[in-house]
């Protein structure tokens, strides 16, 4: 059986709350898992997925939680320790540049969540999604694929609900632990591709980012299948080899999904 769609937040809700959470629990969910991604428009590194697990008996977030864009740095930062100890589990999950290559944007969104979950050590109940649209759930798992074997659907149900990161504090939980973790990904891997300013732009589109594309053009660290803006011609996109300097080309992809900061 569908899970159940998420009760509608309050239009004078200002800030996350367990509201929707606690409708699901008393609905039977009493494992719930809030599930958020963060770098999925970047040009460069992962895409990463957090999850927070919550039961009946934990309390209201740690004060100051909420979606991850919407908080300074240092504030996502020291709220991290706070969201690990206030959840019953919590994970991040990644999937590299490479991956996102090989099997395109969702399917690594996927993957990424899979690892998420698996580090948990839990199965939850249900999954929060935020978003309409569900892509934690491979195609194989929906309708009557889903009963297609014996061993049943590999993820856990799971409900969708749009800016769920604005309304569920589980999501928006799921949201600083992710953006924290890639964020500190980003940082350390800027000190071996110093020309790009991830430290500074974490993969994104940022004008020092777009220079030293046009100028260099991509590492290995960047999504070479897609249109990089600034560099992408209909001819290969050249590839900066860093160890002799060497600028070759690559075959690339039409794929591009968008570079909105997330």
């Amino acid at each position: 059986m569908a899970p159940p769609p998420p009760p509608a937040a309050s239009p004078a809700s200002k800030k996350p709350s367990l509201r929707v959470e606690r409708a699901l629990q008393r609905s039977g969910h009493r494992l719930l898992a809030g599930m958020d991604e963060v770098g999925r428009g970047a040009l460069a590194g992962p895409v990463s997925v957090g999850v927070v697990v919550i039961d009946e008996t934990v309390r209201s977030a740690p004060i100051g939680v909420k979606d991850s864009k919407l908080l300074t740095e240092k504030a996502r930062t020291v709220l991290v320790p706070r969201i690990q100890r206030w959840a019953v589990a919590h994970a991040v999950g990644h999937a590299g540049p490479d991956e996102i290559d090989a099997i395109g944007i969702m399917a690594a969104l996927r993957l990424a969540g899979m690892r998420a979950l698996a580090g948990l050590g839990m199965v939850p109940d249900l999954v929060i999604l935020d978003g309409n649209h569900d892509w934690l759930t491979a195609p194989t798992e929906v309708g009557l694929f889903a009963f297609a074997d014996d061993s049943g659907p590999a993820t856990p149900p799971v409900t969708t609900m749009i800016k769920a990161d604005m309304k569920c504090s589980s999501v928006a939980a799921a949201s600083v632990l992710a953006k924290v973790e890639r964020d500190e990904l980003m940082v350390a891997l800027s000190a071996e591709h110093p020309a790009y300013g991830w430290s500074l732009n974490k993969g994104y589109s940022a004008p020092e980012h777009m220079d030293a594309l046009a100028r260099l053009g991509p590492c290995e660290l960047h999504r070479r299948s897609w249109r990089l803006p600034g560099v992408y011609t209909d001819e290969a996109v050249e590839v900066l080899n860093e160890v002799t300097g060497a600028i070759v080309p690559v075959p690339t992809t039409a794929e591009q999904t968008g570079t909105a900061v997330r």
